[in-house]
């Protein structure tokens, strides 16, 4: 019997696709693994035929589950990336949000794509993250030192900007005088670093983007690196505080504090639908093709 996980940020949005959904898994005979809050809701629209297994993060996540639902958004990925972290749990995004580069299946189109993935019609993409390191090692990020899009030091409390002095292998690289500096994967090209001029690199790429935040300089432009080297960052401003960003987890650390950025010791492995693809995501979501002149 197989085991699905299903997790969403948003309990009560989108409800009727979701019991929707999960009453198609029980259906199938699927045994359910929910996360608790999500559990509470929907027993109050579904009599289930077997308890779920309930959880409520990573440590009670049963690490034997053949597949992870991401029921919401890009953000709500991001969340199940910190759920399932290095467990090895396939995750299998429905949008049900805006945007949708991570989360690619249409919630209409979510049945659909789970017979595909129950009649084993789909490839798992495996995606890289990356792996923060404080010096002098504070405790902070701890244990959730990873990041799947990006990692970012940004200014605190001031309009003043901060400098950002980036070394790759300890070699130096440049000083960064911008608003802030962003470290992506090829996954988070499609975030924030995109939003900054970034480019968008495919998520097969061994590689990280360097990219500075509004920079006080003309010649300052996104860099791509292999993703083999260590990325130092010594930020300095005039405030006492920077904000260290692993996704959507942001924390104050001293200007004192250096950032070292490696590629993380486990990957994130994406289903891939069939008929679902990245450059598919790409033409659709940012309208390529759609011009007068191909009709």
């Amino acid at each position: 019997m197989k085991k699905i996980a299903v997790y969403t940020r948003n309990h009560y949005d989108n409800r009727e696709n979701l019991i929707h959904l999960v009453r198609f898994l029980e259906q199938k005979g699927i045994r359910l693994v929910l996360e608790h809050n999500l559990a509470r809701e929907l027993k109050k629209h579904i009599s289930f035929s077997q308890t779920p297994v309930l959880f409520k993060g990573y440590k009670d996540l049963p690490k034997d589950a053949d597949l992870f639902i991401s029921y919401g958004g890009d953000g709500t990925i991001l969340r199940s990336a910190i759920i399932v972290r290095d467990s090895g749990i396939p995750v299998l995004g429905i949008n049900a949000g805006r945007l949708g580069f991570l989360a690619q299946i249409p919630e209409e189109k979510a049945v659909d794509a789970l017979e595909k993935f129950l009649e084993g019609r789909y490839v798992l993409q495996p995606r890289s993250l990356l792996q923060a390191r404080t010096i002098p090692d504070k405790g902070k990020p701890g244990e959730m030192n990873f990041a799947l899009n990006e990692i970012t030091v940004t200014r605190k409390n001031s309009t003043s900007m901060i400098k950002v002095a980036a070394y790759i292998d300890e070699e130096f690289l440049s000083y960064y005088w911008a608003d802030g500096l962003i470290v992506a994967t090829p996954t988070g090209s499609t975030g924030y670093s995109l939003s900054c001029g970034g480019p968008i690199v495919h998520p097969d790429t061994k590689t990280f983007i360097i990219n500075a935040i509004a920079p006080h300089n003309l010649t300052v432009r996104p860099l791509i690196i292999p993703d083999k080297h260590v990325i130092s960052l010594k930020p300095e401003g005039r405030e006492r505080e920077f904000l260290l960003s692993l996704d959507s987890r942001v924390m104050s650390l001293p200007f004192s504090t250096e950032i070292e950025i490696r590629k993380a010791p486990f990957h994130i492995h994406f289903v891939q639908i069939e008929g679902y693809t990245f450059i598919q995501t790409l033409r659709k979501k940012l309208f390529w093709g759609f011009d007068n002149r191909n009709q």
